[in-house]
């Protein structure tokens, strides 16, 4: 046996240790357990099966939005609406938009656009401070367009 001058090294210390121990692991799991499932607040897509199908469709929406020639650059002003930059977009188009929070609780908003000319949109309804992620949409004619962006 083992012996010092705080007594022999018993099985009911060799017990206490390994508790303490296993207590020690459980109470750190627990803790972060619980900060995981407090910060998440909602999904990406609900389901990526579903998600993993559209994925072709989305890059065949992208090309053709790409070979459209349009672009849109957003930027928000000082009383909360959202003015878009639109180049080489024709006359007579039609813009909407949904603004999503990408943290934290969701939020989404739907967005509608006025021509203001000279290929300025402006969003009839203001959106709250804080980031947003922008999904555009154009129309004008048969022809569609569709974008994202990021608000800050």
């Amino acid at each position: 046996m083992m012996a010092s001058k705080h007594g022999t090294f018993t099985g009911r210390r060799m017990a206490a240790i390994f508790v303490a121990g296993f207590a020690v692991v459980i109470a750190v799991n627990l803790v972060m357990a619980s900060v995981a499932v407090g910060s998440f607040h909602g999904t990406v897509v609900d389901n990526s099966y579903v998600a993993s199908q559209n994925y072709n469709g989305w890059l065949k929406q992208a090309a053709a939005s790409k070979a459209l020639g349009w672009q849109a650059v957003p930027h928000r002003r000082d009383d909360g609406r959202v003015v878009v930059e639109a180049l080489g977009v024709p006359a007579g188009a039609r813009m909407t938009a949904t603004a999503e929070r990408p943290l934290g609780a969701r939020e989404d908003q739907p967005l509608t656009f006025a021509p203001e000319g000279q290929g300025r949109w402006v969003s009839t309804e203001p959106l709250a401070p804080g980031r947003w992620q922008l999904r555009l949409a154009i129309r004008a004619g048969g022809e569609a367009w569709a974008g994202e962006a990021e608000l800050r």
